[in-house]
């Protein structure tokens, strides 16, 4: 559960130590997945092939590392799906946005765990890893070779690779979102954030979780 620990500390625990985990092993598999892909998806990439023993060996271990990312993610669904849930504030939120990038917080509605920015991510990125392990196994061809065809294949080869385009695009936005957000970055190595920081990103969440009532706290 989070916690808001001594007034000394001036903290607020935000994610528990094997939310940490999990979300380590995902970022670190996503990334994994990223390079081995762009070292198969174009021969001027074909290089980066060497950071994992060559062409053969990237083919053989890139649908692996998806299965590592797909039952790895799957762990911070079940975890936060319901902190990821929209409501009116996030539409408001949404209508706010030059706000947002100006940085002028005061004139935001009071923000629960996520924001909509965030919720966004989390479910665009829910589908694409859907899309990605779909597709990504009619092509496994090691495996389920006989279980499609030619023609599927092809469809899921061009599906698997925008799918992958658009998992990286939204994966920069979010890894730049949490270098522009000053402290973010701390929640996820910490596991805390300063009350400070709570009270001024996510104020919603702050007064539930003093209230006890914080949905997915901690988790």
């Amino acid at each position: 559960m989070s916690k808001t620990h001594s007034e000394k500390s001036s903290t607020v625990q935000r994610y528990s130590a094997g939310a940490r985990v999990n979300h380590w092993i995902t970022a670190g598999s996503l990334v994994l997945l990223a390079i081995s892909g762009l070292a198969l998806f174009h021969p001027s990439l074909f290089f980066l092939t060497a950071l994992f023993g060559g062409g053969e060996t990237t083919r053989a271990v890139h649908p692996w590392i998806g299965v590592v990312l797909f039952f790895s993610f799957l762990g911070l669904f079940f975890r936060f799906w319901r902190a990821n849930l929209w409501n009116r504030t996030d539409n408001v939120w949404m209508s706010k946005l030059r706000d947002v990038l100006a940085g002028n917080e005061e004139n935001m509605p009071e923000i629960g765990k996520y924001n909509a920015g965030q919720k966004l991510v989390f479910w665009f990125m829910s589908a694409l890893i859907l899309i990605l392990i779909t597709s990504g196994i009619v092509v496994w061809d090691e495996y389920f070779y006989q279980y499609t065809s030619i023609d599927q294949k092809r469809y899921a080869i061009l599906v698997h690779s925008l799918a992958a385009i658009a998992a990286i695009s939204v994966w920069i936005v979010h890894v730049y979102a949490a270098i522009w957000v000053k402290g973010t970055i701390r929640a996820m190595t910490r596991g805390s954030v300063t009350g400070g920081w709570a009270w001024r990103h996510h104020r919603q969440w702050l007064r539930e979780l003093v209230a006890g009532k914080a949905t997915g706290a901690g988790k």
